[in-house]
């Protein structure tokens, strides 16, 4: 099969083209990326020589762009991983989230409507579904809980879901969405949680917490949710969401200082900073029904996922450190230097 992936040059992305080259050599791999300041084309370097791998910049709403690669390529699938979505970035400037991932998306599904599609795949996320109180263990996430969100991004990630659900519906186009809760692993870009404590620790930084920390979430190994999507596209029925989650609660805290205790640094580093605007209190999935229809169950626990992303950071310093030196660090500086 030929398969698209937008938005591979990111952290999910490019570690799903890497786990589909490997488990299905057979596949072709079409890369779309637009390299925001989130895609970083230097990942994708172990495959760029790949016969079986095409890398093509664009942007996904850039119909005329997206509609010439589906007429040279004639895609049997498209997973859609692009996307704004950096919840502090969304707060700082909407407009760009809802043109990504609404529009974005609406011209992927055109391009599938019109050159004909086996698969859509839409990866969504979490958050759609706002954040449960932190009293009520026993609440979890299904497919059935009501969409409530409480970001731009959130929002965005919503409307795009509710599209490719119309999309189906009214056009009959093969689709399926999937909702992950927070993933991490390697070639995570570091603004986010863990990558950016892990960089912050090697350099002997303040590690900013939002709040008191007590936020809690769901943490996923992104090898896993690579494997649940490469099932859902190949098994999953038309038309129906699938929750991925990793089974691993986690309070922000405890991960920042299980991340100080695991590089030797000390808790002292920890800098609790102004909350972020609508902070979400705890997402938890119950992944029962992609388990009881695919078999996908998460097989890598935490306390292994969290050792080997740290090791992973360790031994790719050259990767990171290119990042944190340029335009990002002025964006840090702009979210947390004055909280």
């Amino acid at each position: 099969m030929t398969i698209i992936v937008t938005g591979g040059a990111g952290f999910i992305g490019s570690n799903f083209i890497f786990y589909m080259m490997e488990k299905h050599p057979e596949d072709r791999i079409v890369c779309l990326d637009k390299l925001t300041y989130a895609g970083n084309l230097s990942t994708l370097a172990p495959v760029m020589a790949n016969p079986g791998f095409r890398f093509v910049r664009a942007d996904i709403c850039d119909r005329e762009a997206v509609f010439r690669l589906f007429e040279e390529e004639h895609p049997d699938i498209v997973v859609n991983f692009a996307a704004e979505s950096h919840v502090d970035r969304s707060i700082e400037d909407p407009g760009v989230f809802l043109q990504t991932n609404i529009l974005g998306t609406q011209t992927m599904m055109d391009a599938c409507r019109k050159y004909g599609i086996k698969r859509y795949h839409q990866v969504g996320t979490d958050e759609v579904y706002g954040d449960l109180p932190l009293d009520r263990p026993d609440l979890f996430f299904t497919e059935k809980t009501p969409l409530r969100t409480s970001s731009p991004y959130s929002a965005s990630k919503a409307s795009a879901d509710l599209l490719v659900q119309a999309y189906h519906r009214t056009f009959g186009l093969p689709v399926t969405i999937s909702r992950c809760s927070n993933n991490y692993g390697p070639y995570q870009f570091p603004e986010k949680l863990i990558p950016l404590m892990i960089a912050n620790c090697l350099n002997d930084k303040p590690l900013p917490v939002y709040g008191e920390g007590l936020n809690v979430r769901d943490w996923l190994y992104v090898e896993d949710h690579c494997r649940a999507i490469d099932l859902i596209i190949r098994e999953g029925k038309t038309g129906e969401v699938y929750n991925i989650g990793g089974h691993n609660e986690m309070r922000n805290i405890d991960i920042v200082k299980l991340i100080c205790k695991e590089l030797g640094k000390p808790e002292s580093l920890i800098t609790y900073v102004t909350d972020r605007k609508g902070h979400d209190m705890r997402y938890a999935i119950d992944p029962e029904k992609i388990h009881s229809e695919l078999g996908w169950l998460p097989e890598t626990k935490f306390a292994d996922g969290i050792v080997r992303t740290i090791r992973w950071y360790l031994d790719n310093r050259g990767w990171w450190e290119k990042i944190i030196s340029g335009e990002y660090q002025n964006y840090y500086e702009k979210m947390y230097g004055n909280r």
